[in-house]
């Protein structure tokens, strides 16, 4: 596990190209954290490196939210409101697409997950401040490394 720490959002959004720049289409991120800790910020970050130009927000109501980069595209995906299997979502579909999968609220479907993946554990450390942990399981520990 690598930590880092920001102090603003422009800083968050930094770490989140500098991961972007170590993606590749079918790469899935778990997104950690309470509300307001900086997911959809951090996510605006891999969107830029992966080549998104539209402006990215969080996918709360819709579940999720598609971007065509010119990298690969992203799809971002907000599964708090998602009740586990009790539902017709079809997570693979964005998992094993031709796109980078980041997933806020990535438990509520645990039984879902692929068994690798980057997980990046996101906490608030003031208005601003984050500290930022990231751990790379199985094939993602070289982006864990990387950074």
């Amino acid at each position: 596990m690598k930590t880092f720490k920001t102090s603003n959002a422009n800083e968050t959004i930094s770490l989140g190209e500098k991961i972007g720049n170590l993606l590749n289409a079918s790469d899935t991120i778990l997104l950690v954290g309470d509300l307001s800790c900086g997911k959809t910020t951090i996510t605006k970050g891999i969107g830029k490196a992966l080549g998104v130009t539209k402006i990215i927000n969080s996918p709360t109501f819709t579940i999720v939210k598609e971007y065509k980069g010119t990298k690969c595209d992203l799809h971002h995906l907000d599964l708090y409101r998602l009740d586990g299997l009790n539902n017709d979502f079809d997570l693979e579909e964005h998992i094993e697409g031709d796109n980078v999968c980041v997933i806020e609220w990535p438990y509520q479907v645990s039984e879902l997950l692929p068994n690798e993946y980057l997980l990046i554990e996101m906490k608030r450390t003031g208005e601003e401040s984050r500290e930022i942990n990231i751990t790379g399981i199985g094939r993602y520990k070289r982006i864990e490394e990387a950074l």
